[in-house]
């Protein structure tokens, strides 16, 4: 196993010009590449250096699950995760008489660790700088050549990289551009789940409280690692800290940070705020409509459609804050002001002005030919809201991108990816037929309404029906719900999917021609114009100020590091800690302010005054969910699974004032495994030496 070696001496900070960009520099603002760690400024404002051993320990103690964070905690492969990032495990092991949403779960012994369908999880085991190969590749390139060119070079390097069924690779953009990094990771398939509490547990208090502080939440699961049937042997874990943590304490998060857009520029930003969020908040809006209604029919559509409820819910509120932040005049002058000092800074330098003058305006003039791409291909996107729609457009496109070259094919279809597409096929996880026609429904007027009912991709999908008769159709009809027959299909390759007469394998190749369609428009017509400027913007900026900034999160490793914070709201000071007893009295009895029964029956045992969920002023943004906390000596003080609500304006800025990383207490953690679940098991594995 190949661990990245880290240069100490690459960091050291320089003399910001802009005072805007100074004051920010001394913040404990970003979230840190390991090969790019900010060792330099942790130093001097808290006397302490992570090691070699420390850093190393951090990345392979990390790891990856889809859409989210999570750290192995034993030396038995058992990693630490949020109940959110696990639902869907959840919900696919559950059933309408064996409902782990409602009861939870605990395996108190290995034989009773239930497989996770499709679920896959990487550790991260190298990082190179592939920088020069990449600009060498690229090198003189605009438009659409620059997409094709770069897109050939990723694929050359993943596929150099040594991709396995257990071996993945990525090459990472950093710095919109500046850097690019390949990320080696060993995959993990064969994940099983140990310990989840009840929904009511992890999610007390609901939308009402989502974004919010004080909270009272045990957003936790545990899963295992396996390897060849059996559990796997981590040489590399977190331990456990038994004192957790105090207010003013030096804290670290690893984790894999979404999506950032901090280094936007001016006309992006204004995009994002007068189009995506637009758009964004009435689909979503809508979908929250349809859940709501779908719930009410019943015992066993309620179940189906909580998880997908929280999730929505929380999307929304994320919107609402992005939307909420851009309309601040504040934001749009910080990054007016900072891209004004840039730009002054390359027009004093002839060498720079000639190279990179004009990339602001090749950026501004290309994201005003954007809305309607975007907006075309996005409608094309949104049809996956539908699952089994999904799983088809899947089957459609494999055998058709593996008959190209590797270099050539969809970014997601490459010799890279396929171990995990693959495993997203035939995962037997089960499928909701009622609530994917919703969705079907939902999407298909979505489409509609976007598209105009004379479009041609629109006449291929409905021809003279309702979306309403289509999806009824459709998934009515589908057999793709059964895995040995999505199974039996990719294995029968082109043929096979040629002779479908499966509805939803049918309506998958009527759309795919102009699905592809619209995403060419938009990355080679749109984006390929955007991303090659913001490369020349990026250089402009290492040229001025040299690499003392943190890039925009990628959903790659990242590290961040504050203290044990509360805040000030209005006239109140809001102190970093809960107590499990300021559970108990947040308890109204009605939802979302519901505690399951064992937790009502065993409240005599349990040590109210017991740390439960904390903040801190760590930089987080979506995709830290699960993230470990660790102190100075690399030790789990906390699980990371939300931040307040000023934290969601951390997709474009950080305001360290009021920011924070919500997280639950490791001693809140212990305390609830002891005397509430009683599941010595787990808590055997996380003393163990």
């Amino acid at each position: 196993m190949t661990i990245r070696k880290y240069q100490w001496s690459g960091f050291s900070l320089v003399v910001i010009v802009s005072v805007l960009l100074a004051a920010r520099a001394a913040a404990d603002e970003g979230m840190w590449p390991l090969n790019r760690f900010p060792a330099a400024q942790i130093q001097k404002k808290y006397r302490f250096t992570p090691s070699r051993q420390w850093l190393e320990q951090a990345q392979l103690a990390s790891v990856r699950l889809p859409g989210c964070s999570g750290s192995i905690v034993s030396p038995s492969g058992l990693v630490m995760t949020n109940y959110h990032c696990a639902v869907s495990c959840i919900e696919s092991l559950s059933t309408n008489d064996y409902n782990l949403l409602e009861t939870g779960f605990y395996a108190a012994t290995a034989a009773e660790e239930r497989i996770c369908p499709g679920v896959q999880i990487n550790q991260l085991t190298a990082i190179t700088d592939v920088t020069d190969r990449v600009a060498a590749g690229t090198k003189g390139a605009a438009g659409e050549a620059f997409a094709k060119a770069r897109q050939a070079v990723f694929a050359t390097i993943q596929r150099e990289c040594g991709t396995s069924d257990d071996v993945t690779c990525e090459v990472v953009s950093l710095y919109q551009g500046g850097k690019y990094d390949l990320y080696k990771y060993r995959r993990f398939s064969d994940v099983r789940l140990v310990f989840a509490p009840e929904f009511d547990t992890a999610f007390f208090g609901g939308d009402p409280d989502n974004f919010m502080f004080p909270r009272y939440n045990l957003d936790l699961a545990f899963m295992r690692l396996y390897e060849g049937g059996a559990p796997h042997p981590a040489n590399h874990r977190f331990a456990w800290s038994p004192a957790g943590s105090s207010p003013g304490d030096l804290v670290f998060v690893t984790g894999h940070p979404g999506t950032t857009r901090r280094q936007y520029t001016v006309a992006q930003l204004e995009f994002e705020r007068d189009v995506r969020l637009v758009t964004d908040l009435t689909y979503y809006s809508e979908r929250r409509g349809l859940l709501m209604e779908f719930r009410r029919r019943g015992a066993e559509q309620a179940r189906i459609a909580a998880p997908a409820l929280i999730t929505v819910e929380n999307t929304l509120k994320v919107f609402r804050g992005q939307s909420s932040a851009l309309a601040d005049p504040a934001l749009l002058e910080r990054t007016k002001a900072d891209e004004a000092e840039l730009r002054k800074q390359v027009a004093a330098r002839r060498e720079l002005e000639k190279r990179y003058g004009g990339a602001w305006d090749a950026i501004a003039k290309a994201v005003r030919g954007k809305r309607d791409p975007w907006l075309r291909a996005a409608a094309f996107n949104r049809l996956t809201a539908s699952q089994l729609l999904g799983q088809a457009l899947t089957l459609v496109r494999l055998p058709a991108e593996q008959a190209k070259p590797d270099a050539d094919r969809l970014p997601e279809y490459t010799e890279s990816a396929l171990p995990g597409r693959r495993q997203q096929v035939t995962a037997p996880r089960p499928y909701n037929k009622e609530i994917d026609t919703v969705f079907f429904t939902h999407v298909l007027t979505h489409l509609r309404e976007q598209l105009g009912l004379d479009d041609p991709a629109v006449k291929a999908l409905l021809g003279r029906r309702s979306p309403e008769e289509v999806a009824a159709s459709a998934i009515g009809g589908t057999r793709l719900d059964a895995a040995a027959v999505r199974a039996e299909l990719m294995k029968g390759g082109a043929a096979a999917i040629a002779a479908s007469a499966d509805p939803l394998i049918a309506l998958a190749k009527a759309v795919d021609p102009f699905a592809r369609a619209a995403r060419r428009q938009l990355e080679e017509g749109v984006d390929s114009v955007i991303d090659r400027n913001q490369e020349l913007v990026a250089q402009a900026r290492f040229a001025v100020f040299g690499e003392t900034v943190y890039p925009d999160a990628t959903f790659t490793l990242r590290v961040s590091y504050g203290t044990i914070k509360g805040w000030h709201e209005g006239a109140r000071d809001v102190p970093p800690f809960t107590t499990l007893g300021g559970l108990y009295e947040r308890v109204t009895g009605s939802d979302p302010f519901v505690l399951p029964k064992r937790w009502m029956e065993r409240k005599p045992s349990v040590a109210l005054d017991t740390p439960f969920n904390l903040s801190a002023d760590t930089d987080i943004i979506g995709g830290n969910s699960g993230s470990p906390m660790i102190d100075r000596n690399g030790r789990i003080v906390g699980l990371v699974f939300d931040g307040n609500i000023h934290s969601i304006g951390g997709e474009y800025w950080f305001d360290e004032t009021k920011n924070r990383t919500v997280a639950v207490d490791s001693r809140g953690i212990r305390e609830a495994l002891k005397s509430v679940y009683r599941a010595d098991r787990v808590l055997a594995e996380l003393d163990a030496p």
